[in-house]
């Protein structure tokens, strides 16, 4: 993702600056199909049911084609029976409260589906803020002229990498909490792959910041206890005595 080229810096001095790009090994540990459904559940968490939630606007037209599908149940299925008129009518009129759940769901199946997944760990190499349409409204003013507002929402951008090269770039809202991040802390993510040998990302999920106990990212793809305690097993294994030097030969 290709940083814009202006941005602004509203917390303290370190955003924006980058650190220097000397690392640690690389962590790059496949992990089983087994833990990856562990990881990515089936059917959409709490968080991940308000995430596809939406803004108001998105509600309002989910409840705008749960209307025009109960109309039409109602209008153009008689020929159904009562009964599964009556069904199919209810089923309709609480799309708006059921299909989030679906569409959560749906994409947590794709996730799970990837043949290959590992635990990557790499460092936060730059930190800094951008402000991004996040939609437009339009509207009339005294005169009865056309105006377009935009609306802009800062968001945060962590620039993440590795000693192999692999970088990338997470963005999501900008909270407070957000301003203990620092250039050069440990960041981990799980990561998706269609070879073997993980040398080719095609997805990701949330990063996660160990130092802080921060998840930077949008969709909640993981179930965040379960990557902790990968975290945790991961850095005890990495201090005992007799952990293995190469984390790529082992699986998680």
């Amino acid at each position: 993702m290709a940083r814009s080229p202006t941005h602004t810096n509203p917390f303290a001095s370190h955003l924006g600056q980058t650190h220097s790009r000397l690392f640690p090994c690389v962590v790059l540990i496949p992990i089983t199909q087994e833990k990856l459904r562990q990881l990515v559940p089936a059917v959409a968490t709490g968080a991940q049911y308000l995430y596809v939630w939406g803004k108001l606007q998105d509600v309002l037209r989910r409840v705008i084609f749960a209307v025009v599908a109960v109309a039409i149940v109602t209008f153009g299925l008689e020929f159904l029976g009562d009964g599964t008129q009556l069904v199919l009518g209810l089923v309709a009129g609480l799309y708006w409260l059921w299909a989030p759940a679906v569409l959560a769901s749906w994409r947590n199946r794709r996730y799970r589906q990837f043949p290959y997944a590992g635990f990557w760990q790499g460092r936060v190499l730059e930190v800094y803020v951008t402000e991004e349409l996040v939609g437009k409204e339009e509207t009339v003013d005294d005169q009865g002229q056309l105006v377009i507002i935009e609306n802009r929402e800062r968001c945060l951008n962590l620039e993440i990498g590795d000693k192999s090269g692999f970088e990338t770039t997470v963005r999501t809202k900008l909270l407070r909490q957000h301003r203990v991040i620092r250039p050069g802390d440990v960041a981990q993510m799980l990561v998706l792959s269609r070879r073997p040998d993980l040398a080719e990302i095609e997805m990701i999920s949330e990063v996660y910041l160990p130092r802080h106990r921060l998840w930077i990212g949008n969709y909640p793809m993981l179930q965040r206890d379960i990557f902790v305690e990968l975290s945790e097993t991961l850095r005890r294994q990495r201090r005992s005595p007799r952990r293995s030097r190469s984390p790529r030969r082992s699986t998680l």
